[in-house]
C-alpha cells in the first residue's frame, strides 16, 4: 500500500526529514501531494489548492501565525490547516527582549562602530544609551508570546502594559516608552501603527516588531524615525519580505534581524514535531490534530 505524499515548500531540520520520511513519500513537487508543509513565505490560496489538486487533505504550517493562508478557500475545499502554537512563546519573547536591549543599549550600533575602526575613547559620556528598569513596555496583542515578553521585561525592573485594540493603543502610545507588537496580522491590525500611531509616541520611545511586518506602515515608520518624531525601531519582520526599506539600513537608531524571532534549534524541532503529528493525524490516522485551526 503506498504512503501518503508529502511536499515539503521549504526546508527542514534534519531530524525532522527524518521523522517525515520513514512515515511518508517525500515529494518535491506540491501536485499531487496529500499534504503540504508551508512558511509563512508560502501563500496558500484558492490559485495554490487547484495547482496542488483535489486529492490535497492538509496544509501544516511551520509558523503560528496564518496570515499566509485563505482559511475560507481551505474550508470551502475540506481541506485541514495546522499551525506550531505554544512551542515558540519563549524563543520569540526572548528575541523580542534582545531587540529591545540592542537598540536601548546601543550594542549593534557599538558592533558596527568598532568592525569600521572608528576611534573611540571610553568616556562618561560615550555611547551612553538607557536601561529598562523603571521604563514602561507596552504590549500590543497580550497573547502567549506578548505575556512572557511583559514577564521579562517586569524581570529587569520595567513596567508593563497592555493594548489589544485600535482606540486602546492610541490611547497607551502616549505614555510607552517602549512599544513592542504580538498581535497577529488580520484586517484590523494591518497598518495598526500608522503615521498617526507614530505620532502619538513620545519622541523618546522606541517600537519593537516582532509579529508580522504589515502591522507597521513601513513608510510612515521610515518618515517618523528620519524626523526624529520617535528614537528609535528593532525590527524582525518586515512589510514586504524578504526585502528591507533602503532608508531603515542606514539609521544607526534601527536594529534588524531577518525574522528570526523563533530561531533557535530546540524551537525549530518542536515546530517540526507538531507539523510531523499534524500530518500523521490526518493522512495515516483519519483524525482532525489538536493544533488544526
Amino acid at each position: 500500500m503506498s504512503r501518503p505524499r508529502v511536499h515539503e515548500a521549504a526546508g527542514v531540520p534534519a531530524e525532522i526529514e527524518v521523522e517525515l520520511a520513514e512515515a511518508f513519500e517525500l515529494v518535491h513537487e506540491p501536485t499531487g501531494a496529500d499534504g503540504v508543509i508551508v512558511t509563512p513565505a508560502v501563500a496558500v490560496d484558492a490559485a495554490f489548492l487547484d495547482s496542488v489538486g483535489p486529492q490535497l487533505r492538509i496544509v501544516a504550517n511551520y509558523a503560528v501565525g496564518l496570515d499566509n493562508v485563505d482559511l475560507g478557500a481551505m474550508r470551502q475545499r475540506g481541506v485541514v490547516v495546522s499551525n506550531t502554537p505554544g512551542v515558540l512563546t519563549n524563543a520569540t519573547a526572548e528575541h523580542a527582549i534582545a531587540l529591545v536591549l540592542a537598540l536601548l543599549r546601543r550594542i549593534v550600533e557599538g558592533d558596527r562602530s568598532l568592525r569600521r575602526r572608528d576611534r573611540w575613547e571610553w568616556g562618561p559620556d560615550f555611547m551612553v544609551g538607557e536601561g529598562l528598569e523603571r521604563k514602561e513596555l507596552l504590549v500590543v496583542g497580550p497573547g502567549r508570546i506578548g505575556r512572557r515578553v511583559a514577564e521579562l521585561a517586569e524581570a529587569h525592573g520595567a513596567r508593563a502594559a497592555f493594548a489589544g485594540r485600535g482606540d486602546d493603543v492610541l490611547t497607551a502610545l502616549a505614555t510607552a516608552d517602549i512599544v513592542t507588537l504580538h498581535c497577529p496580522l488580520t484586517p484590523d491590525t494591518r497598518h495598526l501603527i500608522d503615521a498617526r500611531a507614530l505620532a502619538a509616541m513620545k519622541p523618546t520611545a522606541v517600537l519593537v516588531n516582532t509579529a508580522r511586518g504589515p502591522v507597521v506602515d513601513e513608510a510612515a515608520l521610515v518618515s517618523a524615525l528620519e524626523s526624529g518624531e520617535i528614537a528609535g525601531a528593532a525590527l524582525d519582520v518586515f512589510e514586504r519580505e524578504p526585502a528591507v526599506p533602503e532608508e531603515l539600513l542606514g539609521m544607526e537608531n534601527v536594529v534588524l534581524t531577518p525574522h528570526i524571532a523563533s530561531a533557535t534549534r530546540e524551537t525549530r524541532l518542536a515546530m517540526g514535531r507538531l507539523v510531523v503529528s499534524a500530518l500523521r493525524a490526518v493522512l495515516l490516522e483519519g483524525r482532525t490534530p489538536p493544533n488544526a485551526v
